[in-house]
């Protein structure tokens, strides 16, 4: 299967359609709506399933396996929210807090972008390690920690870095992530196929639905694009092919699979917008929340659901020589 039909995979898979209808349905202000209690509870849905079966497949994986990709992955959250700092703040002109805190969200990771990754591999038939939930859980922290770190270097404000850094560690991304992780791992695979009928097979379903929820969320910040100017348009669309391109290189360095490359790739393109703006908010009160969350969520976003996770994967298969 050629990249150009696997982009059209995507492009037409449920889960981008029903993103798309989202931002239609905002766009056209419908009367359409996801009441809260259930977009919350799909949330804690996903994370918790990601979570279990990513533990179960741990419990099985040799450390020997499991300790280059780890490594490399901690790297990635170190080295991704300095790089982006330092394209803000040198190209882009920004100030010290707005270029701290889009970098704390672009050194993170998306987990409903990681979840998009995996389908998109599933629908494909490619597999990919079965521990890569675990490597979500190691990239989640570093980056809003470094990013968070430099502003307070270079603004003060300790006194609430420890604050910011407790919302990260108890904010249900975390949480329920590698909260479902040990559930999984300490189970094992007799434990998973117990919970297998609600959290395995409606999995692809639930994200849909979730995503309906995304499309109408992101096309209110679709709206925000003329504040956030030119340059961090391009930032936003430009960076996560760097950073995806960096985390496909080392991947593969690492021994990773042609699939578990192209989502580490993808972890390392995507944009927080739910652990990263919590810890910002708290930490960096003054930074403009426009430019983080329109970056984000309003560019970066879309761009990986739809185009980003094919040209990662074209990216992995180069680096794997296919």
């Amino acid at each position: 299967m050629d990249t150009l039909e696997l982009v059209r995979l995507n492009l037409l898979s449920p889960m981008v359609l029903a993103f798309a209808l989202g931002i239609v349905a905002t766009l056209s202000r419908s009367d359409l709506k996801i009441p809260e209690a259930l977009y919350t509870a799909l949330s804690i849905y996903l994370l918790l399933a990601i979570g279990l079966k990513g533990g179960a497949e741990l419990s099985i994986t040799p450390l020997a396996a499991f300790w280059r990709p780890a490594l490399v992955t901690l790297g990635l959250g170190v080295v991704t929210p300095l790089l982006a700092y330092a394209v803000l703040r040198r190209l882009g002109r920004f100030d010290v807090a707005d270029a701290a805190a889009i970098a704390a969200h672009y050194g993170s990771v998306s987990a409903v972008t990681f979840i998009a990754a995996l389908t998109f591999l599933q629908t494909a038939g490619i597999p990919y390690e079965g521990f890569m939930p675990t490597l979500v859980a190691i990239l989640e922290v570093p980056a809003i920690v470094i990013a968070l770190l430099i502003a307070r270097q270079r603004l003060g404000g300790a006194e609430t870095l420890g604050e910011a850094i407790r919302e990260v560690f108890s904010g249900k991304s975390i949480l329920l992530l590698v909260g479902g992780l040990a559930i999984g791992f300490f189970s094992g695979k007799p434990g998973l196929e117990q919970v297998a009928p609600l959290f395995v097979e409606p999995f692809k379903g639930a994200l849909v639905l979730f995503l309906l929820e995304m499309g109408m969320v992101a096309a209110k910040r679709l709206r925000d694009l003329r504040k956030a100017g030119g340059f961090l348009v391009a930032f936003g669309l430009l960076m996560p092919v760097l950073q995806g391109a960096l985390g496909v290189g080392l991947g593969t360095w690492a021994g990773l699979s042609l699939g578990g490359a192209t989502v580490l790739g993808t972890m390392a393109a995507s944009a927080s917008y739910i652990a990263a703006p919590a810890a910002v908010r708290i930490a960096l009160p003054q930074a403009n929340p426009s430019y983080y969350l329109t970056a984000a969520l309003g560019i970066t976003f879309p761009f990986n659901l739809t185009l980003g996770i094919p040209l990662y994967f074209a990216l992995s298969r180069l680096f794997h020589g296919g």
